[in-house]
């Protein structure tokens, strides 16, 4: 009996100290009031006011994975239902970006928006590139098109030009803003670097008259984009292709380049490639725009998204975007801040794909712990954004002066 009362004994030693390092963990957080739920019904709270979201432990956990990243620790634990999340996701991003971890010093923003440095500091080849990227788009075309919009599928920031513009609408927004500042006209070579599902090559097209080649790494969308070319008659303005940006030759030159969403899969390691390219392929005077998640300052990737969403990314900070177009003498025309119309965007994802309809197709499609992660992916990430840990900017940047580019932003943003 007494090895018995020994063994409880010893439970309860461990369960006392998990709670003692969770109600540690949680106690420097700031800005938020919240409570959080414990494995035996025992509950903790934090703040003076009502909780504006809860955090609630399904099971009791082990905190060794806690304390090497928290990232991880949640992400993974609300994937498989060992952690449930009710509320505010800003006002959690918020509280948790203030909280110490418990190995050091280092903020919990800082945790959550690093990964390992194993992962950034990898140089990956054209092969694990291209993999990275079928690990995300080529979940299908079927699965995106249940809840983007209906139109243009676009996976990238809207543009709202009004509080009661629709996804569809704000979609095609975006991509007219991006044609605007990059004054495409009739008879221009227009290259796009990670085409999506070609809702912008199509209108370089049909309404500027470019011509495009549209690249991109995903199977399922280059399948796709083709067959809008052939329903649009675009045979002999616009052509797709399968293929890494890296992959393109020397006597391939264009007058625009327009990048949208896609840097993010470039990787740490490939940032100066990039942007070497770009200049190789550009012609003297030429315009390029990228479309880019962009962090406040340096720091690696989250290791959840690194893991589970974006294998092989990674987010620059804007110094690092600048540092890499002066160091090759590209010109920047202009800059723009999108992180407030990214929020909308996210928020209506993440409604959309939270009906009860399309939720019952995603899990039809692949299981209830993949619904739960890209449920949890669209909510922080707008959360992150919301609370300005993370932007989203469009740079447009000139090989060479382009002083033939009107003297002011007045043709871009006069859409009357």
């Amino acid at each position: 009996m007494s090895s018995v009362n020994d063994s409880l004994a010893a439970t309860g030693r461990k369960s006392s100290g998990k709670r003692s390092l969770l109600e540690r963990f949680f106690a420097s957080a700031r800005g938020a009031d919240f409570a959080v739920w414990l494995w035996d019904g025992t509950g903790m709270r934090f703040g003076e006011g009502d909780p504006e979201f809860e955090i609630f432990f399904r099971r009791e956990p082990s905190l060794v994975g806690m304390v090497s990243s928290p990232s991880l620790f949640f992400g993974e634990g609300y994937m498989r239902g060992d952690i449930d999340i009710t509320g505010s996701y800003k006002a959690m991003a918020r509280a948790l970006g203030s909280v110490t971890s418990m190995s050091g010093g280092e903020s919990f923003s800082g945790r959550i928006l690093s990964v390992a440095s194993g992962f950034s500091g990898i140089i990956r080849s054209l092969a694990e590139q291209k993999s990275d990227v079928a690990a995300h788009y080529d979940l299908g075309n079927d699965f995106f098109s249940l809840w983007l919009d209906g139109r243009t599928h676009s996976y990238s920031c809207a543009y709202f030009r009004t509080e009661n513009d629709s996804l569809e609408t704000a979609q095609q927004q975006k991509i007219d803003l991006v044609l605007r500042k990059l004054r495409v006209r009739p008879g221009m070579r227009l290259l796009e670097i990670g085409c999506g599902w070609g809702g912008l090559s199509l209108s370089a097209a049909l309404d500027h008259g470019a011509k495009v080649l549209a690249i991109t790494l995903s199977e399922e969308q280059a399948s796709a984009v083709r067959r809008k070319f052939e329903e649009h008659g675009l045979g002999g303005l616009c052509e797709v292709r399968l293929c890494n940006y890296l992959e393109l030759g020397p006597e391939e030159k264009f007058d625009r380049i327009s990048s949208v969403g896609m840097f993010e899969h470039v990787g740490k390691a490939h940032c100066g490639d990039y942007f070497e390219k770009i200049r190789a392929l550009l012609n003297d005077g030429g315009l390029s725009l990228l479309h880019t998640l962009i962090k406040n300052k340096p720091a690696e990737t989250d290791p959840w998204i690194a893991k589970y969403i974006f294998p092989g990314g990674h987010n620059p900070a804007l110094s690092e975007i600048v540092a890499e177009l002066a160091e090759r003498d590209f010109r920047l025309v202009h800059m723009e801040s999108l992180r407030r119309h990214y929020v909308r965007t996210l928020d209506i994802w993440s409604a959309n794909f939270n009906r009860p309809d399309v939720l019952k197709k995603v899990r039809a499609m692949f299981d209830r712990e993949f619904v739960r992660m890209w449920s949890l992916y669209l909510d922080m990430a707008s959360a992150f954004l919301a609370i300005g840990d993370l932007d989203v900017s469009q740079l447009v940047f000139s090989k060479g002066t382009a002083d033939d580019l009107p003297m002011t932003l007045e043709p871009v943003y006069n859409w009357d």
